[in-house]
């Protein structure tokens, strides 16, 4: 397994560019796994520093572990907040995270999934599977929130969607929508 090596200086770039945007910075698959080894070398030298009263090799371990703890925070706050987005638009984004963020970031999404359908199901819909038909919106539509308690539009006239079966027959008796 061919690790990244990781030192002072990148850990301080990752650090500076994750406090200063709201995206995740990039890093590479292998990140964590990298960022183990690089602390494990670092751990030696401060044991060896302890032996030697190095003051300077003992500050230079907190700083990481100071670094490091900044850098997870940062990081869980915003695949946590992508997580939340993705729960609600059903899309799917593992853009700059390592493996196990990746991991961390699908089972907050399911999580998430999960407990919004509490909300639905307080509405006495379970996510049924219905059936969509297909109209022409013969006038414009604000958006509005259906039986289902889903949110659908807005709508141009002209426009050609998939409605479900009640609310087709609503835009169709009410002269809003002609069969598509």
């Amino acid at each position: 397994m061919l690790v990244l090596k990781i030192d002072f200086d990148e850990l301080r770039r990752i650090y500076r560019l994750e406090k200063n945007t709201s995206k995740l910075v990039q890093v590479e698959d292998d990140f964590i796994d990298s960022l183990e080894q690089f602390v494990e070398e670092e751990k030696k030298n401060y044991l060896d520093s302890l032996k030697n009263f190095s003051a300077n090799d003992a500050r230079a371990f907190s700083n990481l572990k100071r670094i490091i703890e900044e850098i997870f925070l940062i990081r869980e706050k915003k695949i946590l907040n992508k997580a939340l987005i993705s729960s609600h638009t059903k899309e799917i984004d593992y853009e700059n995270m390592a493996i196990q963020e990746k991991e961390f970031y699908k089972k907050l999404v399911n999580l998430l999934e999960s407990y919004s359908s509490c909300c639905t199901a307080l509405f006495g819909e379970r996510e049924k599977n219905n059936d969509l038909v297909k109209v022409e919106i013969l006038k414009d539509v604000p958006n509005f929130v259906g039986t289902d308690m889903k949110e659908y539009g807005p709508f141009k006239k002209g426009n050609i969607v998939e409605l479900p079966t009640k609310i087709s027959k609503l835009f169709i008796t009410r002269k809003i929508a002609k069969m598509g």
